[in-house]
């Protein structure tokens, strides 16, 4: 990235190019019906441009292009070393033109420039390339057998992978799909939120010179409810990776169930706890780990530690450094590099979160501060960090994902009755405990139902490391090499000798 002002990054939104077309069969095409649907920037809530939205007809020519390119084996029958070759030079590609695909990751979604740069685009191309490194380093095995036979156990890509990302973290978590199931051999169609398309466009646009073949890589552009929806009841396609709401992840499954039983791998909603114990000594770091894990991203993430279940002997000690970090956090213009909290996505989405807010006050909760909307002049749509206290873990607030800075504040007297509310819950994606004794550390790490757990921190993450959840937070994991599950079959060869 180059050191660029404010005005440096105003000046070049003013000028960016912005996609416009679907991605089918290597061509940039509009929608065979025409059909568009506005991008808005929620910095200001003015119209960026319009997109093809895509519907059955379009899903229809992607699925048989990817079926064709799939079957002829230009891509699936490439050695590993050169798919590995191929999308390293489509992350760099993509690097090379990174502040570019930032800016427009950050004027479709209204998040800070000083993320997109730093760690969307970043973990675009880190996913990218870790993935391709993994792939001539996947060995299949041998079962063990008597000496007449030979039994053999290899993994084979699956055909055609749909992946449907959501809008908050668009690159991020398109890597996660694409790098496993196009680095296995599959033939890929992403379906990028409506909200966020413009970047994953832009990076669609560099596959076809890093030599990934036209079909093989698509980018079909539309609304849910109509393009994604037509993936998911699609005969053409054999797999799904979601990653989104629980409600439409629960959709893609019926979707399976009403057509051909494809595969559906998820990764839905949360409604993490972040256990705070009495033992604790360093509320400082405590505070800021609690505070980035549930405001980053305006709180616009699955796993975030909204539950704040805290021993009531620290509890207003906490709280008063909580209040401290959202007086820093305020939201501002995201193409300020020194903003740490941009704007929500849209202003439905903003008015749901106030409507939580209302809401939990009307259940018995108090808020103790934050949720007003500010800097309402530029047109867009930002929230202030807020706290409810008094929850208890049977209101709405603290069973439904809120998905905004929202933090509810739930008080306990002991470990075991916070791991009870913890684990009290529909959702089952992250959990955190913050003790000073280790036995009650390890305790809390078995204890906890939730795919990852972290114990003296938050949201430490890497892409060698599975995430995804329990319960209605979703099946099957993005990253690590437990990713190729979703997008593969395991095929076993006897061999009689």
């Amino acid at each position: 990235m180059t050191d660029r002002s404010h005005a440096d990054w105003q000046n070049r939104a003013s000028t960016l190019p912005l996609p416009q077309l679907a991605y089918i069969d290597g061509q940039f095409v509009h929608a065979l019906n025409g059909a568009t649907f506005s991008a808005e920037n929620p910095a200001t809530g003015q119209v960026l441009t319009d997109v093809a939205a895509c519907d059955n007809a379009d899903v229809d020519l992607a699925v048989a292009s990817a079926r064709r390119s799939f079957e002829s084996g230009e891509w699936r029958d490439l050695p590993p070393t050169e798919r590995k070759s191929r999308m390293l030079a489509w992350a760099d590609a993509i690097e090379a033109q990174l502040d570019d695909i930032a800016l427009l990751e950050t004027l479709e979604t209204g998040k800070p420039i000083g993320q997109t740069t730093t760690v969307d685009v970043p973990g675009l191309v880190g996913g990218l390339r870790w993935y391709a490194e993994s792939l001539d380093k996947l060995y299949g095995e041998t079962a063990p057998n008597d000496s007449t036979s030979v039994c053999l156990i290899d993994r084979e890509p699956m055909g055609v992978v749909a992946a449907v990302v959501p809008w908050n973290y668009p690159l991020i978590i398109a890597s996660w799909k694409i790098g496993p199931a196009l680095g296995a051999g599959n033939s890929v169609i992403l379906k990028p939120a409506e909200q966020s398309s413009l970047a994953t466009l832009k990076v669609a646009e560099l596959a076809q010179g890093a030599g990934i073949p036209a079909g093989a890589f698509q980018v079909v552009t539309g609304l849910g409810h109509i393009a994604g929806k037509a993936l998911g009841l699609h005969d053409g396609v054999d797999a799904v990776g979601f990653t989104g709401s629980t409600e439409v992840g629960k959709a893609f499954l019926e979707y399976s169930a009403h057509s051909n039983m494809k595969r559906i791998g998820l990764e839905c909603g949360g409604k993490s706890p972040h256990i705070v114990t009495r033992d604790v000594e360093d509320l400082d770091t405590i505070a800021m780990s609690v505070a980035y894990g549930v405001w980053y991203n305006q709180g616009e993430t699955c796993h975030a530690g909204t539950r704040l279940i805290v021993d009531r002997t620290v509890k207003e000690a906490l709280l008063a450094k909580l209040r401290d970090w959202a007086e820093t956090l305020k939201p501002g213009d995201p193409l300020d590099p020194a903003v740490q909290m941009g704007a929500m996505i849209e202003q439905a989405h903003m008015e749901k979160v106030q409507g939580y807010l209302d809401l939990g006050q009307r259940e018995g909760a108090q808020r103790l501060f934050g949720g007003e909307q500010v800097r309402s002049e530029s047109g867009g749509y930002y929230l202030t960090p807020a706290v409810l206290d008094d929850v208890t873990n049977d209101m709405r607030v603290a069973r439904e994902e809120i998905f905004g800075p929202v933090l509810v504040v739930i008080t306990v007297d002991d470990l075991d009755e916070a791991l009870a509310i913890a684990n009290d819950t529909d959702y089952g994606l992250g959990a955190a405990i913050w003790t000073d004794r280790l036995r009650d550390g390890h305790r809390a790490a078995r204890a906890l139902r939730a795919g990852t757990v972290w114990v003296n921190c938050y949201d430490h993450t890497s892409i060698n490391a599975p995430f995804g959840g329990y319960k209605q937070s979703g099946q099957g994991r993005d990253k690590s090499l437990h990713a190729f599950d979703k997008y593969t079959e395991l095929k076993t060869t006897w061999i009689e000798i």
